[in-house]
């Protein structure tokens, strides 16, 4: 192989429409407590320009800092949905890279021909 071959299979990715769906929920529900971070605080700000306000201020600060505690959740949760994804995606790869090294005579276990390359079915494992 060539070595702009081995770079374009190097980047080549396999993202499914699953994955892909995943990633997108993960992002909106990402940008949604960016925005209420945003409120929480500039609502607090605007609150404690007035004494009367400022117990209700306060609570507005403390919701701010329970949904900044909420992004690495949601990070996380996000790393570790994918993480599944992954895993069952590369134990698939594996299993037909390996079913296909098990086949190096080209025959295929699927095509109804039987998947014995000598043709002596007794001798196959049940």
């Amino acid at each position: 192989m060539s070595e702009s071959s081995d770079r374009a299979a190097a980047l080549r990715l396999r993202i499914g429409r699953e994955e892909l769906l995943v990633r997108q929920r993960y992002e909106t529900a990402s940008i949604v407590n960016d925005i209420l971070i945003a409120v929480w605080f500039i609502v607090g700000s605007v609150m404690f320009f007035s004494a009367d306000w400022t117990r209700t201020g306060t609570w507005c600060f403390l919701l701010g800092s329970v949904e900044l505690l909420i992004r690495p959740v949601i990070r996380l949760s996000r790393h570790v949905h994918l993480g599944r994804f992954h895993n069952r995606y590369a134990q698939h790869d594996r299993s037909d890279r390996k079913d296909r090294s098990d086949r190096k005579d080209g025959s295929d276990p699927h095509d109804g021909r039987g998947g014995s390359p000598t043709g002596d079915e007794s001798t196959q494992d049940f």
